[in-house]
């Protein structure tokens, strides 16, 4: 029977982080205040490599861009981001590992705290239909600033992941999960088999002592 194959997204199929490259797009092509948006981007970028972002605040800052512009010139930066920024950073092994899943039958999808609007083009880059993202409230198709639902990070992709299987009748004969980050521990405590994909340095250190698989994407598998 086929398995449930869970894939975090930055760092892990991407050989970068999508959520500060985004900020960092915005900057340079106008959208927000180049010195104190950068400083921003790079302290909240900083706070999850710790394990100290309170994703609360994060999303205020993430998502207040999308609720100052219009939804079109969004979608033609957002185009424009996933080929000049994304594309050359899809990590050089991560299609190989999306195939073979695919060929054993598995049901794929990424789970990202990245929020969905950067994130869905990105799903469908990498040719995986399931996404669990954070979600931007959206009222009246303008983005409002606010989050919608839980924020999936950290203990909300265990819970958002329970929902998503609630609303799938599949049946799985386990679930596998991908991540480099210990962020990521509760998702990869919750499922049957973990593995640590470019680990971070507490990540690889959980992965010794729990005897989970350690591999990398960034050369050819």
């Amino acid at each position: 029977m086929p398995r449930l194959a869970v894939f975090d997204l930055d760092q892990t199929l991407l050989d970068g982080d999508s959520d500060y490259l985004w900020g960092r797009f915005l900057v340079h092509n106008g959208l927000v205040d180049a010195e104190t948006y950068e400083q921003a981007n790079r302290r909240f970028y900083d706070e999850y490599r710790a394990g100290t972002l309170d994703i609360y605040d994060f999303c205020r800052f993430a998502f207040a861009p999308l609720a100052a512009n219009e939804p079109e010139l969004l979608l033609a930066l957002r185009a424009r981001f996933v080929t000049e920024e994304i594309e050359p950073r899809v990590a050089i092994a991560a299609p190989t590992l999306l195939e073979r899943h695919r060929a054993s039958g598995d049901t794929l999808i990424i789970t990202t705290a990245t929020n969905r609007f950067v994130t869905e083009p990105i799903a469908r880059l990498l040719g995986v239909e399931h996404l669990i993202a954070t979600d931007p409230e959206r009222i009246a198709g303008r983005y409002t600033g606010q989050v919608a639902g839980t924020p999936n990070f950290q203990r909300g992709k265990v819970e958002n992941l329970r929902v998503w299987r609630a609303q799938h009748t599949q049946t799985f004969d386990g679930t596998i999960c991908y991540s480099d980050s210990h962020n990521d521990l509760p998702l990869l405590e919750s499922v049957d088999e973990a593995v640590a994909v470019d680990p971070d340095d507490i990540l690889r250190s959980e992965a010794a002592t729990r005897g989970w698989a350690v591999i990398s994407l960034r050369n050819p598998l």
